[in-house]
């Protein structure tokens, strides 16, 4: 009997625990991916329990590890470089893992590249569901000699599955344009690897630069290079990318001095080898899937960084896809719906919480801001870190649910 084939389209989180996942009950996977290469490592994201059941289910949670670092000191400081001891991401509920991005994608990868057949540089171009499978129409590029080339083929499988990002080929393809689904937030991040330590921090001190409308973040991690991240609002997305990212940041973060810190921290980004720049958005669909084509991820409900949720949610959903296909033999749509009656809740939930806790993030107004500056001086002790703990553990009971244990 021929194995069911699935087309998975992207490399990341999402797209090699579903590869993972699939070729466990029984799938033969074809993985691709746009770029000619693996991504670099990525910044900082946060591993909670959702995610980390998912992982352990995977058998990678060990590979992935846990980079939080307990002797850091987590500081607020103000754009002169007053500081105060203040909360981390690390003192959250739930005690999530402080890691990069590529902590779990090179996890994943090393297991899933002796499973299934990957694809760089390859694309899907067009997608023609019929009933009893879909014809896709994949691009492949080659930039390996002195011109670029390309080819298409067509080939047949049983399901595909779009986990290629806040920007979806698969979703445009199957679904229409992103300007039917993307919610904006009007707010820009801007992402690295500080090379060095701030002057006047050590490597394992965190620190918060958070004003009205802008923020600056530092992550510190064990055995790797503190991550940063900067977000601020903006009311014309557009400009922001019509100039070179570091003037847009200086222009987000000035007029005033910028001080020793956010001065080092602009001039590191501008030195940096490797960066995200981009705007926020949320993904809202009426659905995730169609008979035979599926998103997962960013692609389908981009919880943003803001949840702090995207990379459990991405485990989970793979997770439990695999789970019920499984359930669901011969009968992709069956499967998929109740995959996506599962999920669906569990995702809404994530997305209003990711719209919350923007201001978390990114002080809004100055009430914000003062706000925000009397709870770090409360909690930022150690009883303050146990007392926001108890308080708040049942507000982070959803970035601890098992989604394929509920």
């Amino acid at each position: 009997m021929n194995k069911p084939r699935a087309l998975v389209v992207g490399m990341g989180i999402g797209g090699l625990a579903t590869a993972l996942r699939l070729h466990e009950i029984g799938w033969e996977t074809v993985l691709v991916e746009r770029a000619p290469e693996r991504r670099a490592a990525g910044y900082f994201i946060g591993l909670f329990n959702t995610g980390r059941a998912a992982a352990d289910r995977l058998g990678v949670l060990d590979a992935i590890g846990n980079r939080t670092n307990p002797e850091g000191i987590n500081y607020d400081v103000e754009r002169d470089g007053r500081r105060r001891p203040g909360l981390g991401f690390g003192d959250l509920p739930g005690e999530p893992r402080l890691l990069m991005r590529g902590d779990v994608e090179n996890a994943l990868y090393d297991t899933v590249k002796l499973l299934a057949q990957m694809r760089f540089g390859t694309t899907p171009v067009a997608i023609d569901e019929k009933p009893d499978g879909v014809d896709v129409t994949l691009r492949t590029t080659d930039t390996g000699g002195a011109q670029e080339q390309s080819t298409e083929t067509t080939e047949r499988f049983d399901l595909v599955v779009g986990a290629d990002g806040l920007r979806s080929t698969v979703r445009r393809l199957a679904f229409g344009p992103d300007t039917d689904y993307l919610r904006p937030f009007h707010h820009i991040i801007a992402a690295t690897v500080l090379k060095e330590p701030v002057p006047g921090f050590k490597a394992s001190d965190g620190i918060v630069v958070a004003e009205p409308g802008r923020s600056a973040w530092v992550f510190p991690f064990i055995d790797h290079k503190p991550a940063m991240i900067f977000n601020y609002r903006t009311d014309d997305e557009d400009a922001q990318f019509r100039r070179p990212p570091i003037e847009s940041l200086r222009r987000a973060f000035g007029p005033e001095p910028t001080g020793p810190v956010l001065g080092n921290l602009l001039d590191q980004f501008e030195a940096a080898d490797d960066y995200l720049f981009d705007s926020t958005h949320q993904v809202v669909m009426p659905s995730w899937h169609t008979d035979r084509v599926v998103l997962l991820g960013d692609s389908a409900w981009c919880v943003t960084l803001y949840s702090g949720m995207g990379a459990s949610s991405a485990l989970a959903g793979a997770d439990f896809l695999g789970t019920a296909l499984q359930r669901n033999p011969g009968s992709p749509a069956r499967g998929l719906r109740e995959w996506e009656n599962r999920l669906r809740p569990f995702m809404a939930t994530h997305q209003e919480i990711g719209r919350r806790d923007l201001v978390m993030f990114v002080p809004q107004t100055q009430r914000d801001k003062n706000t925000r500056t009397m709870s770090q001086t409360l909690l930022g002790t150690p009883a303050g870190k146990r007392l926001m703990r108890r308080v708040f553990a049942s507000q982070f009971h959803e970035k601890s649910i098992d989604i394929a244990a509920a």
